[in-house]
């Protein structure tokens, strides 16, 4: 006997699932009356999950266009994820169901398709580019993830054009209020004063470098991997008048030459910097810097430092950042430390982050036309699909954001800090 779809996916869910399946063939599985219906439009579909069973095959078929959902907000589809996150358990058939279920497929069903475009190539096809972390690599990395569109990232992020976990004030604070309250937080951190350096590396569209500049005198450097915002902070900084005090190149944080900064702000760039390349990566900031001055490291973190850094061939890696790495904050403080910072304060802004991936997502949905007609149907689901996961990740503690501050002690010991902290968490 052949098995319909409908059939086949009774074997991987449970009879009590509550999200509704069709299919092209007529057949269908799970809850007939859920909020949710996951329809496969056709064969393809089925072998995207077929030959990549989990998240991976089910976003290639969302990704492709094969498969489609009703119920669900394309641009801000949390609630079917923590739905599945919660209610759904998919599992493998049992032993006896496999030879029906794979005669049913037959042998093209468990041919892999064409991916879609907006997947990057697995890891090891990646070599192509350079070794990983490579100067190459890593610009190739950025580019997939940072030059989609300047137009798109207005739309998602908002005026402040920040890609980077938001502080919020209070609860109910706009992310235009809780993103510069981070900037002046980090600002604060660092102590800085009007007539001091700042460099900021992996600066995005400069946003960091603008509020520093504007709001507490300083001459700031950005540096950033991606032309696209380059170029979008430069016109941002020419629009406010302040090219004389500020800048941002397109540059490798790598081939920054100048040293003897008062401080130096490293907002979201550590994810791409690879575990093993930590001791190196502070070292060289440590090496910019006065003595005396200041290394704000703000980035997202592990819960533990047990798991490896490298986490290969999922949802994150292939579609939105290639060869990224997390570690727990721990291991950055102890790498911190063992290269010479005096670590001063850490905080994790776990919740908030949460929060301001729920307001991009909310951004993209209120965009959700004209980003499509932007970027494309499939590269604007992606970025629904990232944002809604990371908040879920956020909320329930499966990853966290810290910020780590360390200062550069000179050989008296001075730290060149206040007895206590001068700022507010």
């Amino acid at each position: 006997m052949t098995l319909t779809i409908g059939q086949m996916l009774d074997r991987v869910f449970d009879p009590g699932t509550p999200v509704r399946f069709t299919a092209y063939d007529g057949s269908s599985a799970g809850d007939p009356d859920s909020r949710f219906t996951i329809h496969l439009a056709n064969e393809r579909a089925v072998r995207y999950i077929a030959t990549a069973p989990g998240e991976l095959g089910l976003a290639r078929a969302y990704v492709a266009g094969d498969l489609s959902i009703e119920g669900a907000d394309p641009g801000d589809p949390y609630d079917l994820l923590r739905t599945f996150r919660d209610e759904v358990e998919p599992h493998l058939p049992k032993v006896n169901e496999l030879p029906e279920i794979l005669k049913s497929l037959g042998l093209k069903g468990l041919r892999p398709p064409e991916l879609p475009p907006q997947e990057t190539p697995a890891p090891w096809r990646r070599m192509v580019h350079g070794l990983r972390h490579s100067k190459a690599r890593d610009a190739d990395a950025i580019h997939h993830h940072y030059d989609v569109s300047n137009r798109f990232y207005e739309m998602l992020l908002g005026p402040s054009m920040t890609y980077t976990c938001a502080c919020y004030p209070s609860v109910d604070a706009t992310l235009e209020e809780a993103q510069a309250n981070k900037y002046d937080l980090v600002c604060r951190k660092l102590g800085l004063q009007p007539g001091m350096r700042l460099l900021d590396v992996g600066c995005g569209w400069g946003g960091m470098v603008r509020h520093a500049v504007k709001h507490y005198g300083v001459t700031a450097l950005g540096v950033t991997l991606s032309d696209q915002q380059a170029r979008w902070a430069a016109k941002a900084i020419a629009e406010d008048g302040t090219s004389e005090r500020a800048e941002v190149r397109h540059l490798d944080y790598r081939d920054v030459t100048e040293t003897g900064f008062d401080a130096v702000s490293s907002i979201g760039l550590t994810e791409h910097i690879g575990v093993r390349n930590y001791p190196g990566y502070f070292r060289f900031l440590k090496a910019r810097l006065r003595e005396g001055g200041r290394l704000l490291n703000h980035c997202i973190t592990r819960t533990d430092n047990k798991h490896p850094g490298i986490t290969r061939g999922g949802f994150i890696d292939r579609y939105v950042f290639p060869d990224g790495e997390l570690t727990g904050s721990g291991s950055i403080i102890t790498v911190m430390q063992d290269v010479g910072f005096e670590v001063r304060h850490a905080e994790n802004l776990r919740e908030h982050y949460a929060m301001t991936t729920r307001d991009w997502c909310r951004n993209l949905s209120a965009s959700w036309d004209e980003a499509v007609a932007e970027v494309g149907p499939g590269t604007a689901k992606v970025w629904g699909l990232y944002l809604a996961g990371s908040r879920l990740s956020f909320e329930e503690n499966s990853i966290q954001l810290h910020q780590v501050l360390g200062v550069k002690v000179g050989a008296d010991g001075d730290a060149h800090m206040p007895i206590r902290p001068t700022w507010a968490s």
